[in-house]
Order: structure tokens, then sequence, then C-alpha cells
């Protein structure tokens, strides 16, 4: 329980704490004085009990009519402070779900922890971490208001009640049990502890399950939604590869996950709802059972009688909060598990446990890319074949050549500094740009003049200057008549039309440094080689690094070195 309240805690804490704090915080105390308020007009309500039933009692019309007044007026209030409270506590919600989501995302993108928490990267690899930035940020603020807001108002509310109660309950209870008499002061008021305690306990032992059970249904949920947006990303490959098949039997497994854990939640819940429900539907009628024999002894009138069964019910409901949250507590534990844990893994990612991260990374102080004595490693610690020690200087062009899966990849993701596996050492300009293109580009939503600028603001390029570079690299049959900011023009590019479109990146950022992972495969040898000329004539003064299966001859003069082949420890200048 206590590490549970911990974490909550600094939850709360990262969504509250911070620049413009005082806005949520003035906010929360607003809504928690309309809480109050609706507290008052339940202790009014209480009064109301007795005065309107004494009327009837007595056969007096007209005081029952003010009554009635007296009602109408407390029921129009109440509606307008419920309605103005929750409208308040939906702004307070957007308002700290925003500043979580800020603090998950910065969380979640600082020092690359969204790249090193994945599956075989880190034992502590964090599964679904879309759904828990951008529904479990919702969810536990959601809860955070509900619950607290309540606790609060009922821990204030409960001291009201049981002053009231206890003044009400004046009488005793009195009976015979085994030839000994027994008698209970003011037994209404204990009864009502009594009656909501052993209910608790009873609640807490049929519903304990279901807190892991949501926490399961939670992750198996996200599981299948991934699964779909996997789809939509690669709706072409399927459809060529006529894998419908493949894809629903991927899908029918998702879900029968969630179909089997939705069956064992929903028999804990049948188990637990075999208690709450009745105890729910009996809350308000057993005070009238329990208070009856004080009437029949002539100890109360029947407005005395109506305001007692009012005073315990609201004790008896103020009390079961516990068991009527319970389900509601719950998810708001499995959600802040899963928050947590995201917060926690990002913090400090763990590494492999069985490869080393002995790169010693420093800055070059002549602008010159090297690396010595370099050792890379799979992060199961299986060690990749050596890389000669190499120097390449800004204006350069270095061709790595070699088989599949000898590291070359590798050898580029170690150079831009996000590979940690293995050993050596790496020197990098400081200060210089580097770019690095992958095989396989990335293509946004947002239009091509997003994809063409990337990681870059396309607000930031001229779009004469944008169509002249994609015009220069052989995309000029996409623009006519095309809006280069808006969200047309990605539906339909081929892979090799997706390189070139990467490959504009180039032109446009103006790297110091490029590095090119297989970036032309797509191209015929006769457009990658005039996409590389290109590039070349436009940064001449730019370092090029190039991982590709053909020497990139427009890259000439360009230097070659070659991982997991005979010559390996070879270096030569090709003209």
């Amino acid at each position: 329980m206590l590490a549970i309240l911990k974490q909550m805690f600094g939850l709360t804490r990262r969504a509250i704490v911070g620049p413009g704090a005082w806005k949520g915080i003035c906010l929360y105390l607003v809504v928690l004085g309309l809480q109050f308020v609706g507290v008052w007009i339940s202790v009014r309500f209480i009064g109301w009990y007795k005065d309107f039933y004494n009327a009837i009692e007595n056969m007096q019309a007209d005081a029952a009519l003010v009554q009635i007044g007296v009602f109408a007026g407390l029921t129009a209030f109440s509606v307008a402070t419920y309605l103005a409270r929750d409208w308040l506590r939906k702004q307070l919600l957007m308002h700290w779900r925003g500043r979580l989501t800020d603090r998950a995302l910065q969380a979640w993108m600082n020092k690359g922890a969204y790249w090193h928490l994945r599956p075989g990267l880190s034992p502590d690899a964090v599964d679904n971490p879309d759904q828990r930035v951008a529904d479990d940020c919702r969810k536990f603020i959601d809860h955070l208001l509900r619950e607290t807001l309540d606790l609060i108002s009922n821990s204030v509310a409960i001291v009201s009640y049981c002053v009231i109660l206890w003044s009400l309950s004046s009488f005793a209870l009195e009976f015979t049990f085994m030839g000994r008499d027994i008698y209970i002061p003011h037994y209404m008021f204990w009864l009502a502890f009594l009656y909501v305690g052993l209910s608790s306990i009873a609640t807490h032992l049929l519903g304990k399950p279901i807190k892991s059970l949501v926490f399961s249904q939670e992750r198996r949920e996200a599981d299948f939604r991934h699964s779909l947006i996997q789809l939509r990303e690669t709706a072409t490959e399927v459809a060529q590869s006529k894998g419908e098949a493949a894809e629903r039997r991927r899908f029918d497994s998702k879900f029968d996950a969630i179909r089997a854990n939705w069956q064992q939640l929903i028999r804990r819940e049948f188990i637990l709802g075999l208690f709450m429900r009745p105890y729910y539907q009996t809350i308000m009628r057993v005070p009238m059972f329990f208070a009856l024999p004080a009437y029949f002894a002539g100890a109360v009138t029947l407005g005395g009688l109506m305001q007692i069964v009012s005073a315990f019910a609201r004790v008896s409901q103020t009390l079961s909060w516990f068991i009527f949250s319970y389900r509601s507590l719950a998810a708001f534990v499995a959600v802040t598990e899963r928050l947590d844990g995201l917060f926690k893994a990002t913090d400090d990612p763990t590494p492999m446990p069985d490869a080393p991260r002995d790169v010693a990374r420093s800055a070059s102080t002549d602008g010159d890319i090297s690396w010595s004595n370099l050792q890379l490693c799979t992060p199961d610690g299986r060690k990749l074949d050596s890389v000669p020690d190499t120097t390449i200087k800004q204006g350069e062009s270095l061709w790595i050549s070699g088989v599949s899966g000898q590291g070359k990849t590798t050898l580029l993701s170690a150079v831009s500094g996000l590979w940690p596996y293995g050993s050596g050492k790496i020197e990098t300009p400081a200060s210089a740009k580097q770019l690095f293109l992958p095989q396989t580009p990335r293509v946004f939503a947002e239009g091509m003049a997003a994809a063409a600028c990337y990681p870059g603001d396309p607000s930031d390029v001229a779009p004469d200057e944008l169509r002249r570079v994609l015009t220069l690299l052989g995309l000029g049959h996409r623009l006519s008549g095309l809006e280069l900011v808006g969200t047309e023009g990605t539906e339909g590019l081929s892979i090799g039309e997706r390189q070139r479109l990467a490959l504009a990146r180039i032109l446009i950022l103006r790297p110091d440094w490029v590095l090119l992972d297989e970036a032309t495969s797509a191209l015929d040898a006769t457009s990658a080689a005039e996409v590389l000329a290109v590039i070349r004539s436009e940064l001449p003064d730019a370092g090029i690094i190039c991982v590709a299966h053909s020497a990139p001859s427009a890259l000439h003069p360009y230097r070659t070195i070659h991982i997991g082949t005979p010559e390996a420890d070879s270096e030569k200048m090709t003209a």
C-alpha cells in the first residue's frame, strides 16, 4: 500500500509542480470548495426530512408546502453547484493531463529512451508506450481527481454526518441475550460503523484479484490496438503478399488473449457483485429497519425517524466510499503502476546485462570523424566483425562494404552516437551537424514538405527552394498542383520515391556529415549515381559515410573499408 501511495504521489507531483502550477491548484481548491457546498446541501436535506415528515404527520398542509418550496430551492442550488463543479473539474482534468503528458513525452524522448527501451535492447523493455502516454496519463488524472476529491469531501462530510447522527440517536437499544441484559447507548451511531466496516472487509477479500486483471486487460487491449496500427503502416506489403489470412491469425490471437482475460475479469466482478449489488440496493433501506425499535418504543416521532434514517444513510454511504469505488480504485492502481513503470524505466534505461558498454566517445579537435580499437557487439553480447581503424576528414567520402549481417549498420549507429554496445573509441566533431538516412525512410502524413525537411521545420524552408530540390532529385512529376505544406502527396509513393524524398533532406538541411545506410538501395544503378552526384555537387564540403552493396561511383574520389571480408584490414583509394 505504501509503495502504491508513493507512486501516486510521484505522478501527481509531475502533473502539478512547475511553471503555472498555481492555476491547477486554484482550480482544484475551487472544485473542492464546491464539493463542500454539496456536503452542506446534504446536511440541509437531513434537517428537511424531519420538518417535512413532521408536517405530514401533524396534517399541517401549509408547513408541508413551505417545505416543498425549500426542497425545490435546495435542489436547484444542488444542480447549479454540481454542473459548475463538473465543468471546472473537466477543465482541470485537461490542464493536469496536458502537464503530465508533456512530462511523459519528455521522459520517453529524452536521451533516446524510446529507442533503448525496445524489446531486445533492454531487459526492462516498455510494452505499449503509446498507450501509456496517450491513454494512461488521461486515466490517471481522471482517477486522481475523482478519488481525491471524493475522499477529502467525504472525510469532512463524515464528521458533520456523525455529529448529527450522534445527537439524533440519543436513545439506547436494550435487549436480553443468554440471560444477560444488554444496553447499547447511541446504538444507531455504532451500528453504522460496524455495518460498513464488515462490508468493506468483505469487499476487499472478494475483489482483491481485480487489480491485476485490470492491469492485464489494459495491456492486452493495447497489444491488439497496436497490431491494427501495424497493418495500417504495412498495408501495401500485406496486400501484395496476400497476407490477409496471416494478419487475421495474428489479430485473432491478440483478441483471444483479450477475451480470455475479460472472462476472468467479469467472473471476479460477478463474484464481487454478489455482495456489492445487494449492499448497494439495501443501504438506503436498512437504516429504517435498524431504527424501527426506537420508533415503536415511542422514542422518536415519524419525522425524527426519517431524519435518523437520512443521517444513518449519509454516514453509511460516506463510509462506503471504499466499497462503491473499489472497481475504480483497482483501475487507478493498475494505471498508476503502468505509468510509474514508464517513468522509472526512462529515468535510467537498464542495458542488456551480457553486452559491454565501453565505447568511449569524445569530441575531435580537428573536425574529423575517427574510430580506433572498435569492437561492436549485439545486445546479447555477441561480437561483430572487427572494424579497421579509420579517420575521415570533412569533405571526404567513405564506402563501407561487406556482406549482410556483419555490423555495417551498427557501425553507423555507433558513429551517430546511438549504439552503446561494444568497446573502443569514437571521435566526432562536437558542433558539426550530422544527418543519418536509413534504408527505409519514414513518410509523414503531414505531407511531402514534412518528409523532405525532417527533422527540420517545413515553415523554415521557402516553397520555391523545396520545389527546386525535389525536382532536382527526380520528384518533379509529383509536384503538379500539389500543396507541399498540406497533407497530400505521400500516398502511393514507391520505395524509390520515398528514398528520393528522404535524400532531399541532405540538400535542404545541408549537414556537415551525412551517414547513408543503403539509402539508395531501391534505385537502379543509374538513378542512384545521378542522385549521389547531385548531393556531392551541392555539398562539396560535406563528409559522407556510405553503406552500400555496390560502389558509390558518383562520390569519387572515395575510400573503402571492408567489414567481414578477407580485405577487412585493407584500405584503398579509388579514383
